[in-house]
């Protein structure tokens, strides 16, 4: 299977006061940034899902996706962008999505997703410390049209009820002491994030 990749950056930041969290500054580097690192050597291609002006993440040197479906419909939005963008490059057949506000995201993500679809239609998700996490998931963009019906048509938003429409696979990426999709959502996240990326630094 080809794989291309999302970064999602769509969202709107409330609890952080408005300020846009891929952007802050985290051990001298963007969230953002962390997340593209850990995503380039996984994937065949990769773009970013992001409204607005698109200059402003110039310095990743990736394709900005705005969303295709109006009025901030949350990250399946963002998805449904990112498999219209992957129908267009030449063989690939699958998108992983990752949110741009986890910086520690495991460098086999996508091998581990890979691993468990057995049939054209499967949808693989992470899961750590009890719990499912939909926006690190693994997607046929043959779906594309369905997502796009279930958005617009039933002007449905929930990841989990569109992929249950489908064979889901839940992958488990737990870690001692740490889960691997911490995502910084208010300040005080990004202070704790902050002791995290020392800790990796160390190690």
């Amino acid at each position: 299977m080809n794989v291309a990749g999302v970064i999602l950056a769509g969202g709107l930041s409330r609890r952080m006061g408005g300020n846009e969290k891929s952007l802050l500054k985290l051990a001298g580097k963007h969230p953002v940034s962390w997340v593209a690192d850990a995503m380039r050597p996984q994937t065949d291609h990769l773009a970013l899902n992001a409204n607005g002006d698109p200059a402003r993440f110039e310095f990743l040197e990736l394709p900005v996706l705005a969303d295709t479906v109006e009025g901030f419909v949350g990250p399946l939005a963002g998805i449904l962008a990112g498999m219209r963008w992957a129908a267009t490059l030449d063989g690939v057949t699958h998108l992983v999505s990752a949110a741009a506000d986890t910086p520690f995201l495991p460098a086999n993500l996508v091998h581990k997703l890979l691993n468990v679809m057995q049939n054209t239609s499967d949808i693989a998700m992470a899961d750590s410390m009890g719990r499912i996490h939909p926006v690190f998931g693994l997607w046929p963009i043959h779906l594309a049209d369905d997502l796009e019906h279930f958005l617009v048509a039933e002007d449905k938003r929930k990841i989990l009820e569109f992929a249950h429409r489908y064979s889901l696979h839940s992958v488990n990426f737990d870690k001692p002491n740490t889960d691997p999709f911490f995502n910084i959502n208010t300040p005080e996240d990004l202070v704790a994030a902050e002791d995290m990326a020392k800790e990796i630094h160390v190690e």
